[in-house]
């Protein structure tokens, strides 16, 4: 059984016990998060498709870290002016595990 679940404007295919990375949410580790917003619901051979959500669905996960991806390092350079510019950037991510799909 899995579900695809839309959050901080993204979708995600998620199944019980599984780990996922999604943008930074206001939430502590050990707290318990709700997504309401599920596209689509598979089990075996029945599908179900919102409109654009599934009704009553609910997928629940608790909140395992947040911490900062990989440095992604930017460079800008203009040839024959003398200009380049170098910069950083660490994305912030909450790391949470699926608990319960609810259909």
């Amino acid at each position: 059984m899995y579900a695809i679940i839309e959050t901080c404007g993204r979708q995600y295919n998620v199944r019980v016990g599984d780990q996922v990375f999604l943008e930074k949410l206001d939430k502590e580790p050990g707290e318990s998060v709700v997504f309401d917003r599920v596209l689509a619901i598979v089990e075996g051979d029945t599908s179900v498709f919102g409109t654009p959500t599934v009704e009553g669905a609910l997928v629940k996960g608790t909140v395992i870290k947040n911490g900062k991806g990989k440095k992604i390092n930017i460079f800008k350079y203009k040839a024959k002016k003398g200009y380049s510019r170098r910069q950083g950037h660490r994305q912030p991510y909450t790391k949470v595990e699926i608990g319960e799909i609810i259909a």
